[in-house]
């Protein structure tokens, strides 16, 4: 199974800032629409991810929400392909303790990919993979 297989059924909305935002902003979109994770964007080029965990470890030095985005965001990114198998990427994500990965294709952003994502994915496998052999077994 391919990343692609994932996008198909969860669609290519990405929620992006630009790195001048500030951490504010970045809680607004966070909890408006319900992520973990928003993905930084200078013009077309993505800058770097800010999450959950970013915002924390900021909060933990400083309460100071009016700081940039930039200042606090991952910029060694994983990232991955439409066509890249979704175990390497759940292997990555585990190895690198990571949560969200950009979906980029010739330079451009295409989607984002959770770890929550890739496991529904897998649990809907399962699923269909018992429903198969019950059928097979029953008749």
């Amino acid at each position: 199974m391919r990343v692609s297989d994932i996008v198909k059924k969860k669609g290519t909305s990405v929620v992006t800032l630009p790195p001048s935002a500030s951490i504010a902003d970045l809680l607004s979109a966070l909890a408006e629409h319900r992520i973990g994770a928003v993905v930084v964007m200078d013009g077309d080029e993505i800058s770097g991810i800010v999450s959950e965990r970013d915002v924390v470890r900021h909060l933990r030095d400083s309460v100071d929400v009016t700081v940039p985005v930039a200042e606090i965001m991952t910029t060694e990114l994983a990232w991955c392909a439409m066509r890249d198998d979704i175990r390497d990427l759940a292997a990555t994500m585990t190895e690198r303790r990571i949560r969200h990965v950009p979906v980029v294709e010739d330079g451009r952003l295409l989607a984002i990919v959770s770890i929550g994502d890739v496991v529904k994915h897998r649990l809907d496998e399962l699923e269909a993979e018992r429903d198969q052999l019950a059928r097979y077994v029953h008749g």
